[in-house]
């Protein structure tokens, strides 16, 4: 009787272990308060929550996050203009509410992150113009020839290419601390992204080698990868300067050569 006992709570504790593992590979449900224990899927219907916005965490999605928060993914999507909803990286700002006056779904411009040489297409929604100024004294993250440039509103092309060879230092174009250190985006290759404040970053794709983790502090000019070509079929630096989230044209910035 006691090997039967112990061969059921066996069996029992295999059970639980498996149910958690399988957990683990779901996505993330809700429970509603008052809901009785009912699980909630993605809503049908938004609930707006004017002023306020949420800050994406390694391994957020965009599905997920609109469980959390009781808003449609179609809406988080068009709140945010964001292209492909697949695609969001750590440190982007989501805004959970339409931008204008009375609950209007006019779409706005926080952060969406394109891939460049995907071949996507353009953008539907034009950019609007890029700030006239910056307090940041940007310098260039590489030395080579700029063989792709700034196109407004071409979701391949927001930001400089820039050519070179493998294994060429690739250098912070500003004092900041690296927000992102991954090859999790898919286009981009090793990545690296810099915030320098609220409202700048730069980002920095095609690497063949990172030397700086999440969390690190960096000064201008100071190497934080080597050139390469993951995701690329030439050994090139791909650049981006964001401002509010958005991609600006890294050479209204970069000193003239």
């Amino acid at each position: 009787m006691n090997d039967r006992l112990n061969r059921g709570l066996r069996v029992s504790a295999l059970a639980m272990m498996a149910a958690t593992l399988a957990a683990c590979g779901t996505a993330t449900v809700v429970r509603p308060a008052g809901s009785g224990g009912a699980v909630s899927t993605t809503p049908k219907t938004s609930v707006a929550q004017p002023g306020k916005t949420v800050r994406v965490q390694r391994g957020d999605t965009i599905y997920a996050l609109a469980r959390i928060h009781n808003i449609t993914p179609a809406d988080l999507v068009a709140w945010n203009n964001i292209s492909n909803p697949s695609t969001i990286y750590p440190g982007q700002v989501i805004r959970l509410y339409p931008q204008g006056a009375g609950g209007s779904r006019a779409p706005t411009t926080v952060v969406t992150a394109p891939r460049p040489g995907s071949g996507g297409g353009t953008s539907t929604p034009a950019p609007a113009a890029a700030p006239v100024r910056s307090n940041i004294s940007w310098r260039w993250p590489a030395d080579g020839a700029v063989v792709g440039r700034f196109v407004a509103g071409e979701t391949t092309k927001q930001g400089v290419d820039i050519a070179g060879t493998s294994g060429q230092a690739v250098k912070a174009a500003a004092d900041g601390v690296v927000v992102y250190s991954g090859a999790g985006l898919v286009g981009y290759g090793e990545l690296i992204i810099v915030k320098h404040n609220e409202q700048w970053l730069s980002a920095y794709g095609h690497n063949r080698k990172r030397l700086v983790n999440e969390g690190q502090s960096v000064k201008a000019g100071e190497q934080i990868a080597e050139m390469g070509r993951t995701g690329a079929n030439r050994d090139m630096l791909h650049f981006e300067i964001r401002y509010n989230g958005k991609p600006v044209d890294p050479q209204q910035y970069l000193p003239a050569r």
